[in-house]
């Protein structure tokens, strides 16, 4: 079943950066990095046909919904792989009034036996949002009524070891302004925990308090998040000292006047989330530590509930709206305390 079905190509990350033209970073910036093979990937064959123009009508909803760019294209592009490889490769449909349960099942059952269990709930999820909202908007039946939702067994994202970290360090050890700039974002990363499009969207102004996100003063950082909601986050003294040792060599960069933090070497733009992320694999590389940008933010929320900081202001700090994000960034801190409750309760301590 499915068997022809096109798999997805990896994803191409688009910057978010409005002010400008991106220029490449150095070769090995933009070096294309391995896939995994179950890793989530965007779909390739994305001609919908007649279910076309209901997906329209959907992404217009979603963004009167105020929903984030990279929200619209999860759930449309669900939609649009799920009609042009499925609907009309596996079944003479042509309406998504005739979509039964049937249908979904098969198409989840085939994600599942080509992808991760993560990625195949998450293609559901979009196909059920868009579901509901074709019933409540044209009255039609729901085919995924009563469907459950693919089961998904999570494992705890590993925080970083002291080791890990010394070794990330040393590869960004130096004054070249790569090395300083390099050296700097880790530092921020480690210390907020902030996504890598929040990271790469930083302004800077030096001139107009204003038109700057950055404040080193208060070791303060604006970011703006997902649905486009602001929010403050702090940094430490040791990510406030590396961002200044930035700052000084940033000066003297051909185009210092930019209004984005982070420019590129050789005097080039503002550098893309995809140039940050290319960067930090290639810094793992060289530190012999598996490392990408997100794992960060497994980090530091597991570092701040280890150390007993509130739950409630760690949703603020990461920008969640909803509690449920706390299970799964906080598995590992969980599991790190019981196993010292453990130690302490067995080992007869007061």
């Amino acid at each position: 079943m499915c068997a022809s079905v096109p798999r997805p190509v990896a994803p191409v990350c688009q910057s978010r950066n409005p002010d400008s033209v991106i220029s490449p970073e150095l070769p090995d910036e933009h070096e294309t990095t391995a896939v995994p093979k179950r890793r989530r990937r965007r779909p390739r064959q994305l001609d919908a046909g007649p279910f076309a123009a209901d997906v329209a009508s959907f992404r217009l909803h979603l963004a009167a919904e105020n929903k984030a760019a990279g929200t619209i294209r999860i759930y449309t592009e669900a939609l649009l792989w799920f009609a042009a490889a499925y609907l009309l490769r596996e079944t003479d449909k042509t309406r998504w009034e005739q979509v039964d349960a049937q249908d979904v099942q098969r198409w989840v059952a085939w994600l599942l036996g080509s992808f991760s269990g993560a990625y195949a709930r998450q293609q559901y999820r979009s196909l059920r949002q868009f579901f509901c909202w074709l019933a409540a908007e044209d009255q039609v039946h729901d085919p995924m009524a009563g469907l459950r939702e693919p089961a998904v067994r999570h494992k705890p994202v590993p925080f970083f070891t002291s080791v890990e970290l010394s070794r990330l360090e040393r590869a960004c050890r130096g004054s070249a302004f790569a090395q300083r700039r390099d050296a700097a974002i880790l530092a921020v990363f480690r210390a907020t925990g902030i996504r890598l499009a929040e990271l790469a969207g930083i302004r800077y102004d030096p001139g107009d308090p204003d038109r700057s996100d950055l404040d080193l003063d208060r070791r303060e950082i604006h970011v703006c998040g997902k649905g486009g909601r602001d929010r403050i986050v702090r940094i430490d003294h040791e990510a406030a000292r590396r961002v200044d040792r930035y700052l000084r060599v940033r000066a003297n960069h051909a185009q210092a006047s930019r209004s984005w933090l982070w420019l590129g070497v050789s005097n080039r733009g503002p550098v893309s989330a995809r140039g940050i992320y290319e960067m930090i694999k290639r810094r793992g590389r060289q530190a012999g530590v598996h490392v990408y940008p997100h794992r960060f933010r497994h980090h530091f929320s597991h570092t701040w509930l280890d150390r007993g900081g509130p739950e409630g202001d760690l949703m603020e700090l990461n920008g969640w709206v909803s509690p449920q994000m706390l299970t799964r960034y906080g598995a590992s801190a969980r599991a790190a305390r019981a196993r010292r409750t453990y130690d302490r309760i067995m080992d007869g301590e007061p």
